[in-house]
């Protein structure tokens, strides 16, 4: 049966508002108790075992995926990659966990955590949602993180009650990731077919993942490692505190306008691209690039228009420098979902990943030596800016190199009208911050609501196809609905 992408994709969808619904029920609980410091201490120890997942790992979350996607018609044939892809990593993340080890015991002022994140690394063993993706099962992903994710809710609710619950934080974080990976096995009985374990063959998929790997180890440069300079070179917990939470605002936007979109169309992707189905994959790519655009820039200058109010009133007192960061951060909400769509989209499932790979090295380097200029003079905004350059980069090269699947003419017409209305958002969100006075919860409820009818207001004024498109979906949908309940 064939996989249906609006199904996924409302499957998705629906996980990301999950997603996006945790933090705002979690992260101001957990500021407010374990302070920037303890946040940040978090932040750091786990941006250390986080190099030792991606060496665990290698490229198996996108190779795998492509793979089974390219071959899920044939039963035997996903059985053996299945088996062959999931014992390599396991042999991977086996000699990973040896040298981890090793860290825990000589280590002097993090052992205790880096031992409390020790489950974080085993789950990387065990995570076989690549299988799931390449067969477009996202219901089942989504359902078991869905699970998951609300256990650890409870759990951190429950059990995390002052200052010093650091620790227990790590625990529930680490052991609710390896618990939810381990849920995915009960589904792989009934999904392969039995294989001779003698015939495996392991050499072709190493050196496979490792052109996927070297991408992913040059996108952690700017996604871990400036967490792990901002705490070697500054020495100040609080600062890697305000940097993670900075961080997490923009994850949580990314996470609604273009994860949900990128994680359902790569798979399918990769079967057209299979089945040379060149004019379809043409077509999604704009749909997607557009949609993302829509979603992206209302929210990248939502957050600037915001920022003043939210922060104080999400993560409370002691918090005041995410403010300025989230200024800097902002554009990478169009930036990064510029080149992930692409990515996903295009150099993923046309099999160019190594080609991909050279510009992400070079972004990286690029933001390693911004990131030791920067963070020794300017701190944490070092890193953040140092980060939108490097991503800067890559993005331009990515759609130089796109072989005509994305141009700059596409983005600058699908991006004008939305850079006029977000402008005009910003400045009368801005005045409400600034002028009403009430508390600051009312407040940034009231900028969300009236800045959100100013952006699609003025969008459909100027008749923004996309948006014309979706409220044209939606009022079929509810039609459907009403029909059905008759």
């Amino acid at each position: 049966m064939k996989p249906s992408l609006k199904k996924n994709y409302l499957y998705r969808v629906l996980y990301e508002i999950l997603i996006l619904i945790t933090p705002f029920i979690t992260t101001p609980y957990v500021s407010r108790v374990l302070g920037a410091d303890g946040i940040g201490i978090y932040s750091y120890t786990h941006s250390i075992v986080s190099y030792f997942m991606l060496f665990g790992a290698l490229g198996t979350m996108g190779y795998g995926t492509r793979e089974i996607a390219r071959n899920r018609d044939d039963k035997r044939k996903a059985s053996k990659l299945f088996w062959e892809i999931e014992l390599m990593t396991v042999a991977t993340t086996g000699c990973c966990l040896i040298i981890w080890i090793v860290v825990i015991f000589t280590s002097k002022q993090y052992s205790y955590y880096y031992l409390a994140l020790t489950p974080f690394l085993l789950s990387t063993m065990f995570d076989i949602s690549w299988f799931f993706t390449g067969y477009e099962m996202i219901k089942s992903i989504v359902i078991r993180n869905s699970l998951v994710r609300i256990m650890g809710i409870i759990l951190l609710f429950l059990l995390v009650k002052q200052k010093q619950d650091v620790m227990i934080y790590c625990i529930i974080n680490s052991g609710v990731s390896l618990l939810g990976n381990l849920s995915m096995w009960m589904y792989i009985p009934r999904m392969i077919e039995k294989v001779n374990f003698r015939e495996l063959q392991f050499k072709h998929h190493f050196q496979e993942t490792l052109v996927y790997f070297i991408p992913t180890i040059a996108t952690s440069i700017y996604t871990v490692l400036d967490k792990t300079l901002i705490g070697l070179i500054t020495e100040n917990e609080f600062q890697n505190g305000y940097y993670e939470q900075a961080t997490k605002v923009i994850n949580i936007i990314k996470s609604l306008v273009f994860v949900a979109v990128n994680s359902v169309m790569g798979a399918r992707l990769s079967y057209l691209f299979a089945e040379e189905k060149y004019e379809e994959i043409h077509r999604r790519i704009d749909r997607s690039m557009n949609f993302i655009y829509l979603l992206g820039y209302g929210c990248a200058f939502g957050v600037v228009a915001v920022a003043q109010r939210f922060v104080p009133m999400f993560f409370g007192k002691g918090f005041e420098p995410v403010v300025p960061l989230l200024y800097v951060m902002a554009p990478l909400i169009i930036i990064i979902g510029t080149s992930n769509c692409l990515g996903t989209h295009y150099y993923t499932p046309s099999g160019q990943r190594k080609r991909s790979a050279k510009v992400i090295v070079l972004g990286a380097v690029i933001n390693l030596c911004l990131n030791l200029l920067m963070i020794p003079r300017f701190g944490v905004y070092g890193a953040a800016i140092a980060s939108v350059i490097a991503e800067c980069v890559i993005t331009i090269f990515y759609v130089q190199m796109s072989g005509g699947y994305m141009s700059w003419q596409y983005i600058g017409r699908v991006s004008i009208k939305r850079v006029i209305s977000g402008s005009v958002m910003v400045f009368v969100v801005w005045i409400i911050g600034n002028h009403i006075i009430l508390s600051d919860l009312k407040t940034v409820i009231l900028q969300v609501i009236i800045g959100g009818i100013i952006y699609l207001g003025l969008l459909l004024f100027m008749k923004d196809t996309m948006l014309i498109e979706l409220l044209g979906m939606g009022k079929h949908l509810i039609t459907k609905i009403q029909k059905s309940t008759r």
